[in-house]
């Protein structure tokens, strides 16, 4: 049974015997290994955007390298530092859903929006016949949803998203 309070980082995500695991890249699933250690610190029942942007952004240069104004990145990683102490508490407790894609499968402790965001990056890896998803596959959906918490901090820093969205294109 999953408890609505994570005592650590293996109570939120999905589990090994979970299909998408076998196809990430190894630096992706280090993200997402960061974005549940991310979440449970932050007090947060799932994974959310946010919190796989701010994995994306420590872990993996090909996503900094999508940022072609280095203090974009600064300015990103600032704001989400101000989430984790203290910005994000209007969203803690609260799933995240935007309605704008339709949720792929059931993942507990994901958030819908961003177990779709892990789906499409599957999906966007395959789609350039690579059996496994990369960061900027992640990037790329989570930029695709303006509606999600991801694309609202891209925002609060200044990142031009629909210019980001043509980048990743």
């Amino acid at each position: 049974m999953y408890s609505s309070t994570p005592s650590d980082a293996d109570a939120i995500g999905p589990t090994s015997d979970e299909p998408v695991d076998a196809q990430l890249s190894d630096e992706l699933a280090a993200v997402v290994a960061g974005a549940r250690r991310r979440a449970v610190r932050d007090g947060d029942r799932q994974i959310d955007t946010a919190h796989l942007l701010h994995s994306l952004l420590e872990t993996d240069p090909d996503v900094r390298a999508a940022f072609p104004e280095g203090a974009q990145v600064a300015r990103l990683l600032g704001y989400l530092v101000q989430r984790s102490i203290g910005y994000g508490l209007r969203w803690q407790g609260s799933v995240e859903d935007s309605g704008a894609v339709p949720l792929v499968r059931s993942a507990p402790g994901w958030s819908p929006v961003a177990a779709a965001a892990m789906e499409a990056g599957v999906q966007r890896a395959a789609s350039r016949g690579d059996e496994r998803a990369r960061g900027v596959d992640v990037l790329a959906a989570l930029a695709a949803d303006v509606e999600c918490r991801a694309v609202e901090v891209l925002g609060r820093a200044g990142v031009d998203v629909e210019r980001l969205r043509q980048r990743l294109n």
